[in-house]
């Protein structure tokens, strides 16, 4: 049983460091210039890093001092000495009793806790320049999450436990679902056999009703006898399926918009394979978004839509919307952007991987065109949060030899999509690295000047509180881009939390303000907390622009635009594994 230990334990860290280690071949040697740049800092204020050293090592010195007392005071009624380091609120990894109740667990749990708060302790005293301190922060954060004695499988007492139990087995199976992971090149998150994309993931009836190289139009089935005269055009992000919107029927919120009484459709993004690499930013414009509009307009028979973009799909919704206003072309009535960022001065952690190195690397890979495979964005996405998205995978499903439980966010979060590589290297130069979007005139698409402040639309901007892709405070900063009437509405919880929240689950609760200062934090000061799902908020916004009332039409598409098969379509069935 011991070499199966070492063998699970070489073989799952491996397999975890080479998941992380793919990010980015360029990301070693940027962090040791930061590494470089934090040992210049110590070598000018020695005196200073030496009293930090010492304060760590007095407390080192009192866990050692309470563990030798305790284990000398076994089975006496003597009270146990109060914890050295303790986990932070929210911690759930060293939940097992044997890591309170046994010494040699107990010191290792904090002594980790020591060493770890003693790294970020160095890193956030170090005196360095903004973008280098926060690359080695992220850099310190998976340091000590990859280091956690729960990532053992000699030091977690669960797997040692669970493996006396089984009489092995369990470190067997942890083997196979190691493999089977090797296999597929990531760490399962959810057990995927328990969902299937049109049998219970978007399964909202309709029918594509347009389709080109770079997408497929969905038009959704009404559900209620009279709808709004405006048809809802929904734009997903590109670097994931369409379906984080049509999940099950249960938290669909296309099913919520459909049941509201609006005529739904939803931009279903090709997933691009290796001859789709030159597909730029323009063609997202005019052969995504700006098609779509025209599609969904032509066949309701209306002059304006409503639209709404997700996250990068909001982007590119605001960037098409500055493009028909620059044309003189008003396909929208109102616009909703759902955890979207236009302005990416503070673009959170996910900046750490973005510099000028990078991006320029990337634009000499992709230069002669090529794919970003949709498993690189994944494994970026889920380095933001190690302990989440990484290691309580590898302890599950390796060292404990379990499945992963099933869970619907979770199967789409695993079910990438790839990216042209022309698009996504103008994306990440012209967004996250020099945020020329959202100065006026900068950019050039679609052979016109973008300017967000043209777009004077009425705007619903939901931002999460909690986001840690797109910080609440960034996505607020459309509210002083864009023209118009706008409505901001923050949402508790995160990303995709935030925003997949059904008013029938009755969880969470938002939070508004009418005034739009300048400053994020005055808004919040002066916010009020409302229960609830902010689905209806957006709900009661958007019925004031749906145009009228008009019978419901249960023929999908039009004479010009026939149906041309059922929803979900072709595109979304495309994996990248």
């Amino acid at each position: 049983m011991q070499a199966m230990y070492e063998d699970l334990d070489l073989a799952s860290r491996k397999f975890a460091e080479d998941v992380l280690g793919s990010l980015s071949a360029g990301q070693r040697l940027e962090s040791a210039e930061a590494w470089q740049a934090l040992a210049a800092d110590l070598a000018q204020d020695s005196e200073r890093w030496a009293a930090l050293q010492q304060r760590y090592y007095q407390r080192h010195l009192e866990l050692w001092t309470a563990i030798v007392a305790r284990a000398d005071a076994a089975g006496s009624t003597a009270a146990r000495p109060a914890p050295v380091a303790v986990p932070d609120h929210g911690d759930r990894r060293f939940q097992s009793p044997e890591w309170q109740e046994l010494p040699f667990f107990d010191y290792l749990k904090q002594a980790y806790l020591l060493n770890s708060r003693w790294l970020t302790e160095v890193v956030e005293a170090a005196r360095l320049d903004a973008p280098v301190k926060r690359k080695l922060r992220f850099i310190t954060r998976q340091l000590v999450d990859a280091a956690a004695p729960t990532n053992f499988p000699a030091t977690n007492p669960d797997v040692l436990k669970l493996a006396s139990e089984t009489r092995g087995e369990s470190l067997l199976r942890g083997l196979e679902n190691l493999n089977e992971d090797r296999r597929k090149g990531r760490i399962s998150t959810t057990d995927e056999s328990a969902f299937e994309v049109g049998r219970n993931i978007a399964v909202t009836p309709g029918a594509v009703v347009y389709e080109n190289e770079l997408m497929q139009l969905l038009q959704y089935r009404p559900a209620t006898d009279s709808v709004h005269a405006r048809p809802l055009v929904m734009v997903p992000p590109c670097i994931n399926k369409y379906y984080i919107l049509d999940l099950q029927p249960e938290n669909s919120f296309v099913r919520y918009a459909v049941a509201q009484g609006h005529t739904v459709f939803m931009v279903s993004w090709h997933n691009v394979s290796a001859d789709m690499g030159s597909i730029t930013w323009d063609q997202y414009l005019e052969q995504g978004v700006i098609r779509a509009l025209e599609v969904a307009r032509a066949i309701c028979g209306v002059r304006q839509v409503n639209a709404l973009g997700f996250c990068v799909g909001g982007t590119l919704l605001a960037a098409a919307l500055a493009v028909l206003r620059a044309k003189r072309r008003n396909l929208a009535a109102s616009v909703t952007y759902l955890t979207t960022m236009l302005d990416f001065s503070d673009a959170g952690d996910i900046s750490v991987y973005i510099d000028e190195a990078y991006v320029s690397r990337r634009e000499k890979d992709f230069a002669q065109g090529g794919v970003l495979h949709g498993q690189e964005l994944a494994l970026t996405f889920s380095s933001l949060r190690p302990n989440d998205l990484i290691w309580n995978y590898v302890v599950n499903n390796y060292l404990k030899g379990r499945k992963p439980e099933a869970f619907d966010l979770l199967y789409w979060n695993s079910d990438s999509t790839n990216l042209p590589g022309a698009m996504f290297v103008y994306y990440v130069r012209n967004t996250y690295l020099e945020n020329n979007l959202c100065v006026p005139g900068r950019l050039t698409n679609c052979g016109v000047k973008v300017d967000l402040s043209k777009i004077r639309l009425p705007t619903f901007v939901l931002a999460s509180r909690e986001d840690h892709i797109v910080p609440w405070k960034s996505a607020y900063q459309t509210t002083q881009l864009v023209g118009g009437k706008i409505e901001f509405v923050l949402a508790a919880s995160g990303h995709i939390a935030g925003v997949v929240n059904p008013p029938s689950q009755n969880r969470r609760h938002y939070w508004l303000n009418p005034a739009l200062p300048p400053d994020p934090d005055a808004w919040l000061a002066g916010a009020r907390e409302h229960p609830g799902s902010w689905w209806s908020r957006w709900s009661e916004w958007l019925a004031g622009y749906g145009g009228g009332s008009a019978a419901a039409r249960p023929e999908l598409g039009s004479a010009r635009y026939p149906a041309i098969e059922p929803a979900p379509g072709r595109y979304v069935k495309q994996r990248c594994d």
